[in-house]
């Protein structure tokens, strides 16, 4: 029986009283540097690498790339453990080479956003070889968070807070003499020390880091861990363990503090203060849209991941809940909503909508891809999403290079601490051709195994198959810029049968089947894209399990 679409509920984001930026409706493609493409041959992809590789994403249609660090570091964490936030590291090239990316993808119409990575430094920052040497209650350990810990000789860690990567988040260090010292606190791995942002030389140093990277001509900053930035007053315990798991479920005492809101009001005054729409984005874990629409106030920073749909399962109802709750949200304060499926942190979405069937976790995928670029605000796409590339679930453990998988887990155990500690999977280089030892990714090997199928999933052996996901993309992200109902604006929810969602902008509708059975409506208007084929028959068409459409009305 088919069934009709009529209007139901219409959600309008509201719009800033300034003209809208070119965030505000921007698909925006993140690069994991290392993974992309390696120009030397070391295995590793390289910023020159990216720049060869840049009409690749000219091509795709998106509007900007996002770099994850390439900063001086000992790579403990892929780049994001930082020595020196001015340099280039030499795995990755130059200052010249960041430059020329820059400057290049400027002249093919992209704008280039760079992490920065404020709530830690390396272990190999020079501040914190400072820190180690200085006294307790010296003016370089100000800039960290050294205590001395508890018990009758200081032998347990000044609270109970956890590592994200697992075990304890607190590392004793050893005094001059040799002797046990004090404690320093460390959210991620013991490499990655917390910054004290309550040390006014912590501010003016990343005031001073962030123009070094403007004047050189980046459109903006995605913050790593915007949230954590400020630590509650007292450092109080939290009583209970298994913490990583509460991340994003409410607030903690190391995250989502209040006190985040005014340094990010003085970085947007700092961005606001140069020529051009530059931007801050924020990697914020909050508990509610609510509270992550917060970051992104009018005074605060432009875009704010939204982790809530990310983490959101392949079911009509629960996407319907948090796309309403995202949009109502960011609409009470004036900004777009920012959509992403997958990043380097977790599973690619291909396999986590699989259910043990990369058959149907592709058909999800491609399908997810369509509804979210038809939603009002802007998209991230993590690279390889495009080619519909699933997880590498196989990678032999003594390749790995996570540093999460090596933390003791809450549990006691070696290995998959915070995280899973199975990042390494989503981060397998990039296949651009159908042959060679690393599928074009470079002339050499890659620093982690491609998985031999990947032939059929590259770049060469997709372009020009009308069927293959990255067409699917390439032809999604063209509709996007034609058509005027699409990006940022006015969306309405059209009455569907159970399962399936139907979505209106202006001009165009989007019809979304999560059910595992093709379902028969109305045809909407004319079709103008899909991630599986149509049927008709008779004024009605035939959408087929696990599939999105795109029509024109």
């Amino acid at each position: 029986m088919t069934q009709e679409l009529t209007t139901s509920l219409a959600t309008e984001p509201a719009r800033s009283s300034e003209s809208p930026g070119w965030w505000r409706d921007a698909v925006i493609y993140q690069v994991y540097v290392r993974s992309f493409a390696d120009s030397d041959g070391d295995g590793i992809g390289d910023l020159r690498g990216v720049r060869e590789r840049l009409p690749h994403l000219a091509g795709l249609g998106v509007d900007a790339v996002w770099l994850t660090p390439f900063y001086a570091s000992p790579q403990a964490d892929g780049g994001y453990d930082v020595a020196d936030y001015r340099a280039v590291d030499p795995l990755f090239g130059s200052l010249g080479d960041a430059d020329d990316l820059v400057r290049t993808a400027h002249e093919l119409g992209l704008k280039v956003i760079v992490d920065v990575v404020p709530n830690h430094s390396s272990d190999q920052h020079p501040w914190f070889r400072e820190a180690l040497a200085d006294r307790p209650g010296g003016a370089a350990r100000a800039r960290y968070h050294f205590r001395p810990g508890r018990g009758a000789h200081g032998e347990l860690p000044p609270n109970d807070w956890e590592s994200v990567f697992g075990g304890p988040a607190w590392t004793r260090t050893t005094d001059p003499d040799g002797t046990p010292g004090e404690w320093y606190l460390h959210l991620f791995a013991p490499q990655q020390p917390d910054l004290d942002w309550d040390s006014a030389e912590v501010r003016a140093e990343f005031d001073s880091v962030l123009r070094f990277w403007l004047d050189l001509g980046v459109d903006g900053f995605r913050i790593d861990v915007a949230h954590g930035m400020v630590k509650a007053a007292g450092l109080p315990d939290i009583g209970h363990t298994e913490q990583a798991k509460l991340i994003g479920s409410q607030v903690l005492p190391f995250f989502d503090q209040d006190g985040v809101h005014e340094i990010h009001r003085s970085w947007r005054r700092l961005l606001d203060s140069y020529p051009g729409d530059r931007i801050g984005v924020a990697e914020a874990w909050a508990p509610t849209a609510e509270r992550l629409a917060l970051y992104v106030r009018p005074d605060e920073l432009h875009q704010a991941f939204n982790f809530q749909f990310l983490k959101c399962p392949w079911d009509a109802v629960a996407m319907r809940q948090v796309i309403d709750e995202s949009l109502a949200a960011t609409g009470s304060v004036g900004a777009p909503t920012t959509w992403v499926l997958s990043n380097h942190d977790v599973v690619r979405h291909p396999t986590r909508y699989a259910d043990g069937s990369p058959e149907r976790g592709l058909a999800r995928a491609r399908a997810a891809a369509l509804l979210t670029l038809a939603l009002p605000g802007s998209s991230y796409l993590y690279q390889g999403e495009e080619l519909g590339l699933p997880e590498v679930t196989d990678l032999p453990d003594e390749l790995r290079q996570d540093p999460a998988f090596f933390r003791t887990s809450p549990d006691g155990q070696d290995g998959q601490g915070g995280q899973d500690g199975f990042r390494d999977g989503c981060r397998v280089p990039l296949p651009w051709t159908r042959s060679g030892k690393s599928h074009g990714f470079g002339p050499g090997g890659s620093w982690l195994p491609q998985p031999d199928t990947w032939s059929g999933l590259s770049v060469e052996a997709q372009t020009g198959d009308p069927d293959s996901t990255l067409e699917l993309y390439r032809g999604a992200l063209a509709l996007r810029r034609e058509l005027p109902g699409l990006g940022d604006g006015a969306m309405s929810w059209l009455q569907a049968p159970a399962g399936v969602l139907a979505l209106s902008r202006p001009g165009f509708v989007c019809t979304l089947n999560t059910l595992g059975e093709e379902i028969e409506l109305p045809v909407p208007g004319r079709a103008l894209l899909s991630s599986a084929p149509l049927t008709y028959e008779a004024g009605t068409v035939c959408i087929p399990p696990d599939s999105c459409a795109w029509w024109a009305i």
